[in-house]
């Protein structure tokens, strides 16, 4: 009996799908939106308006475009891997072609009612992409070469399309999603020890062409590099992001100075304070204790992806899964990080947090992959 065969007699037909979701996740997704709802109206000194009213209406139309993809048979969704890929790639080149500019990059394309970056939705097609040629691919093939070059031509595509915007942040994070992916499909370590190596010599040669003719950075990625290292350096120009951010969360303490009494963000000092950097805004005012949580919802919601994805015999739908899993750890992980001063602020927002209508959108369809995955998974 095949697999197709074989899920039809388990799962039933039309919307009674609706009972075999992974309902934990849409619980845990819900919780972590509701909180960012909590924290865009206390930005906005207690209103709905300009950002927690419309974040809320966007998230109501995710929920039903995840019900919506979850009922899509895990079979269509593999078939048209390739061509949501390719799809992704026409809008980045449409962003090259005719894309809206915006904070001195051009990431968008103006739709009227939205502004859509369609690199946000490459994180996910990408995802889809490899699973698919994965599943497809003989596994004793996985690690030869000729094998291992066709998806870093998958990967390399968009990232050069994405660098061209430029936005570095998102670049890197198609490339370690990408790369997630193909360690989980099986490929061999040794080819991710040369990697590494490589990168290890590519740090060091971007830091030789600083200042050169064929520099390989932009003047403001180097001043992030430099505001990473030593914050203390410029304070009050391109250190004033993350200085700021630190100081919010270390005001906060252990329970926080209470909901909209966070003073880095009330009176303006904290930056991009509702996007980027809304997790400090939550660490002011919750303190450690608001921040800790917040983080054990996201850890809830890959450890529920991840055993959905070990119960799984369909290798497309377990590595979609596991992919989508890896890409929204990331998410949040960048983010927190850059906040901390753990890491170079990229511009990555926070997850269901941060105010925007695109990565929202994005990561709801994203997980009705993973409803997908789950609903039609041989019993």
């Amino acid at each position: 009996m095949s697999y197709l065969e074989y899920n039809k007699k388990s799962v039933p037909a039309g919307p009674s799908k609706i009972l075999y979701l992974n309902w934990p996740v849409v619980i845990l997704l819900v919780a972590i939106a509701s909180v960012g709802f909590l924290m865009l109206f206390s930005v906005a000194g207690g209103s709905m308006l300009p950002w927690a009213e419309p974040q809320m209406k966007r998230f109501v139309l995710g929920l039903a475009l995840m019900f919506s993809v979850a009922l899509i048979p895990i079979w269509f969704l593999r078939n048209i891997a390739g061509v949501a890929y390719g799809l992704s790639v026409c809008l980045l080149i449409g962003v090259e072609l005719f894309g809206s500019i915006g904070m001195g990059a051009q990431r968008w394309i103006d739709l009227g009612f939205m502004r859509l970056q369609p690199s946000e939705l490459m994180k996910i097609t990408l995802v889809m992409f490899l699973a698919a040629y994965y599943d497809w691919l003989d596994i004793k093939k996985t690690s030869r070469p000729v094998w291992v070059i066709i998806p870093l031509l998958i990967i390399a595509l968009p990232v050069f399309l994405i660098l061209r915007q430029p936005d570095l942040g998102t670049a890197l994070l198609l490339v370690f999603g990408g790369a997630g992916v193909m360690f989980l499909a099986g490929v061999s370590w040794l080819y991710f020890a040369g990697v590494i190596g490589g990168a290890i010599g590519l740090v060091a040669t971007v830091f030789q062409s600083r200042g050169t003719t064929w520099q390989l950075l932009k003047d403001y990625q180097y001043r992030r590099i430099d505001t990473f290292l030593d914050p203390a350096s410029d304070p009050l120009g391109a250190g004033y992001h993350i200085t700021q951010s630190k100081i919010a969360l270390g005001s906060g303490g252990w329970t926080g100075r209470g909901f909209m009494q966070g003073t880095q963000s009330r009176l303006n000092f904290l930056p991009e304070k509702h996007t980027d950097f809304i997790f400090t805004t939550l660490a002011e005012e919750f303190g450690f204790v608001g921040g800790i949580s917040l983080l054990a919802l996201y850890v809830l919601v890959l450890v529920f992806c991840v055993f959905s994805a070990l119960n799984n015999q369909n290798r497309f739908a377990s590595l979609l899964t596991l992919g989508i899993a890896l890409t929204f750890f990331l998410f949040f992980a960048v983010n927190m990080s850059m906040v901390m001063g753990l890491a170079p602020v990229v511009g990555v927002p926070l997850p269901l947090v941060s105010y925007g209508g695109s990565a929202m959108l994005v990561l709801l369809l994203a997980f009705g992959l993973v409803q997908s995955a789950h609903i039609h998974r041989p019993r």
